[in-house]
C-alpha cells in the first residue's frame, strides 16, 4: 500500500480491490440505497428478460464509490451474461477496442470504467458497436486499404463515468437508459456496513455501525474500508467486539475525524484558515504548502470539504467557511470573504 493512500479516499487501490470485490452485493435486490436507479434498472432488465432480448445500453454516472463497477456484475448476473471489464484509459487504439469486442458473446456485459476517457478512434468505433452491433476493421494501408464489416452478437454496454459532463454528446444519445448515482444516507451507510460485518463474521454494534456511517462520506467503499481498519484495531487491541468505543478508537489511530476529515482534509483547511486567514488562495499555492500535487488536493480533498460547506471556490482562489473555522476550533478573523 503507497504512502499516499488514505482509507478515506473513494478511489481504491490495487491492494484493496480483492477485499472490496467480496463484500459486493451479487443482486440487485442486495444493493442498498440508489432507491430511484434500483428501481428504473429492474425494469430494464426485467422487461428485456421477458422479451428474450439483450438490454439496452446503460450508463452510470456519479462519484467515486458508490457502486458503478457493482451495479455492472449485478446486470450481467441478471441476465445471465458474462462480464469483460476494461477501462476508457486502457483503450487507446481502435484496434484495442476491436479485439475487446471481437471476443463477446451473445448477451456478455462489457463494462467500460471511466469510459469519457476513451481515445477518438475507439470512441467512434464504439458508436457503431452499439448502435449496429458491427465493427468496421480496416485491412491495409493508403489508397488500397478495405473496410472489413465484421459482425457482433447482441450485448450490452454498461458505461461508467465519474464526469459525465465530458462525454460527447454522440456517444450519451446510445444508452438507452442513464442513471446518476447519489451519495448515501447515513441510514443506508449503516446499512451497508451492517450486511458487511456480517460477511466478514465481525460482531457489529448497531450504535458502532452508525458511527462508521457519519465517518464514510456519503460513500459505501469508505464505509466498507473503515469497517476493516475497525476490526483489525478491535482483533489486536481490543476485546474483538466491534463497539462504539472500538470504532472511536480506531479512527482516531487511522486520522479520520467526526465530520470524516483525513490528514489531508485538514491539513488543507487549516492551511487556508491560518496561513492564509481564511481565504482565498490559489489551488497551486495550496497544494505546495500541504505537499501534495494540485490534482491531489483537487480531485480528493477539495470535493468533500465543499459538499460540507467548508471550503468555497471563488474567483481568485479557495476560501473559508466559519463552518470549517468552527470544526477546526478556531476564531473567523473579522475580515474574511464571508463578512455581511
Amino acid at each position: 500500500m503507497s504512502e499516499d493512500y488514505s482509507i478515506t479516499d473513494a478511489e481504491a487501490p490495487a491492494t484493496e480491490r480483492a477485499a472490496e470485490a467480496a463484500l459486493r452485493p451479487k443482486v440487485l435486490d442486495e444493493f442498498v440505497g440508489q432507491e430511484v436507479v434500483r428501481t428504473q434498472l429492474s425494469l430494464v432488465l426485467q422487461a428485456a428478460i421477458a422479451r428474450g432480448a439483450t438490454p439496452d445500453h446503460v450508463l452510470l454516472s456519479g462519484p467515486p464509490g458508490l457502486g458503478k463497477t457493482t451495479l455492472a456484475m449485478i446486470i450481467a448476473a441478471e441476465v445471465g451474461g458474462a462480464l469483460r471489464l476494461t477501462s476508457g484509459p486502457a483503450i487507446q487504439h481502435a484496434g484495442d477496442l476491436a479485439a475487446v469486442l471481437s471476443s463477446l458473446q451473445e448477451g456478455d456485459v462489457l463494462f467500460i470504467d471511466e469510459i469519457h476517457r476513451l481515445a477518438r478512434p475507439a470512441e467512434e468505433m464504439l458508436y457503431l458497436a452499439m448502435e449496429d452491433f458491427r465493427v468496421d476493421v480496416m485491412v491495409g494501408k493508403g489508397p488500397g486499404a478495405t473496410s472489413i464489416p465484421l459482425p457482433l452478437p447482441p450485448f450490452t454496454v454498461v458505461g461508467a463515468t465519474t464526469r459525465a459532463g465530458l462525454l460527447p454528446a454522440p456517444l450519451r444519445d446510445r444508452f438507452g437508459f442513464t442513471g446518476h448515482l447519489e451519495f448515501y444516507s447515513a441510514d443506508e451507510l449503516a446499512q451497508v456496513v451492517t450486511r458487511s460485518a456480517l460477511l466478514l463474521e465481525a460482531d457489529l454494534t448497531q450504535d458502532a455501525a452508525h458511527e462508521l456511517a457519519s465517518r464514510s462520506r456519503g460513500t459505501p467503499r469508505i464505509a466498507n474500508r473503515l469497517l476493516r481498519r475497525v476490526q483489525d484495531w478491535a482483533q489486536i487491541k481490543g476485546t474483538g467486539v466491534l463497539d462504539l468505543s472500538a470504532a472511536k478508537a480506531a479512527l482516531e489511530v487511522f486520522e479520520v475525524d467526526d465530520l470524516g476529515l483525513d490528514r489531508l482534509d485538514r491539513a488543507v483547511l487549516e492551511l487556508v484558515c491560518t496561513r492564509f486567514g481564511g481565504g482565498p488562495v490559489g489551488l497551486t499555492t495550496l497544494a505546495i504548502s500541504v505537499g501534495e500535487e494540485p490534482e491531489t488536493v483537487e480531485s480528493v480533498a477539495e470535493p468533500f470539504l465543499v459538499r460540507e460547506g467548508l471550503l468555497v471556490r471563488t474567483p481568485r482562489g479557495r476560501a473559508a467557511t466559519p463552518a470549517a473555522f468552527k470544526h477546526l476550533g478556531l476564531q473567523p478573523p473579522e475580515n474574511t470573504l464571508f463578512d455581511p
